[in-house]
């Protein structure tokens, strides 16, 4: 069982606990397959590099967005609540090709990361807004976007 985040708890400034995720071809055909986007540019590199001249295949936005969705679930916990997420999608992120069936070859890792910016009460309602990105291994935010969740408020 996950900890809860209560309101009380939640500070502005305060980090949200990074998750740190590897975009690999697996992932990306399976993401393929869950969110039904089966657009080339996502695992034909010929496609992808001579079409649409992005340099290779590249992770699917909806795949980062579900990451930073995650981050956001993991630390507010069962009583939490994401009310809304907002994302931008500003630099390419490349896939780890596969080295065996379950091994990627090195490469780079994404971290999603966030932090608290408002705090607020309205209708009842104990609300969080937070800053959310994705980094690549350079540190360059590959995603940006904003995010409000409600949390509980103790007893």
């Amino acid at each position: 069982m996950k900890k809860q985040l209560y309101w009380e708890d939640v500070n502005i400034g305060q980090e949200i606990p990074p998750l740190t995720k590897v975009a690999t071809t697996l992932a990306l055909v399976k993401w393929a397959g869950a969110f039904g986007d089966y657009n080339p540019l996502h695992y034909d590199n010929d496609f992808a590099v001579n079409f649409m001249k992005t340099g290779g295949v590249i992770a699917h936005g909806t795949l980062k967005r579900q990451w930073l969705i995650q981050m956001l679930t993991d630390w507010i916990g069962d009583e939490g609540w994401l009310k809304r997420i907002q994302t931008q999608f500003r630099i390419m992120d490349y896939p780890r090709r596969m080295k065996t069936l379950v091994e990627p070859e090195d490469g780079d890792t994404l971290t999603c990361k966030g932090k608290v910016t408002a705090k607020s009460e309205k209708g009842g309602e104990h609300l969080v807004e937070c800053e959310i990105w994705l980094e690549n291994g350079k540190g360059e935010i590959t995603t940006g976007g904003s995010a409000t969740v409600m949390l509980p408020a103790k007893k």
